[in-house]
């Protein structure tokens, strides 16, 4: 499984830091995606019925009918997150979550997006009072945890909503404590089942203690 040269170089970048490490995904863990997004569609004549767990073949023309093409919802994405300020709010009870884990841990953000949207991300996180590091890879994430975690042997948790990537974060971190948290929980009745060493969570609330518990702080 190969790194990403630029979020090795972002990396690269951040302070030395050896406390418990928390590393989360953005979209639907720390900010709104798939309810804003539906909103989003609608004002370009758009709307979005979910059948499966992905974009491609749930974005359809209101008026037509016809279903939006892979190359057409890469553009929607790129168009909705370079305004994504206008769009995504913070998951409820992600603030306080981190805020609390903060204080004995190091949190990182490690978000899928093309590396352009990098700043956009940044400001808008920064004026959502989330400043901490963000990171973004346009490859698997499981690289990117490990180098995270470098040559310590702290402990490491892993958010996301995503099961591929959480399965690669364990295929590179073979200890790390996973957690699957989903902003729209509906969603799951897409998912196969999810491991047994994944902890399903349902929200901030739930996740809170037993993140907290696996950091062991």
């Amino acid at each position: 499984m190969s790194d990403d040269p630029e979020t090795a170089r972002q990396i690269e970048e951040l302070a030395h830091d050896d406390r418990p490490l928390l590393v989360l995904d953005v979209d639907d863990v720390v900010l709104e995606f798939i309810r804003p997004f539906p909103n989003f569609l609608e004002k370009r004549g758009l709307q979005l019925t979910l059948k499966s767990f992905h974009l491609t073949g749930n974005v359809a023309e209101t008026a037509t009918g016809r279903l939006v093409e892979q190359a057409e919802v890469t553009a929607l994405l790129d168009e909705f997150f370079d305004a994504q300020a206008e769009w995504q709010s913070v998951t409820i009870g992600a603030a306080d979550a981190l805020a609390e884990i903060g204080r004995h841990a190091e949190i990182v953000l490690l978000t899928a997006m093309f590396h352009r949207h990098r700043a956009a991300r940044r400001a808008h996180l920064d004026a959502l009072g989330l400043a901490y590091p963000l990171l973004t890879t346009e490859m698997a994430k499981g690289p990117a945890v490990a180098k995270l975690r470098g040559a310590t042997r702290r402990p490491v948790a892993f958010v996301d909503d995503q099961p591929a990537n959480l399965l690669s974060a364990r295929e590179s971190v073979a200890d790390a404590h996973l957690f699957h948290l989903m902003a729209d929980n509906s969603l799951r009745d897409f998912l196969p089942p999810i491991p047994d060493d994944i902890t399903v969570v349902e929200d901030w609330d739930d996740a809170l203690p037993k993140i907290v518990k696996a950091l062991s702080i």
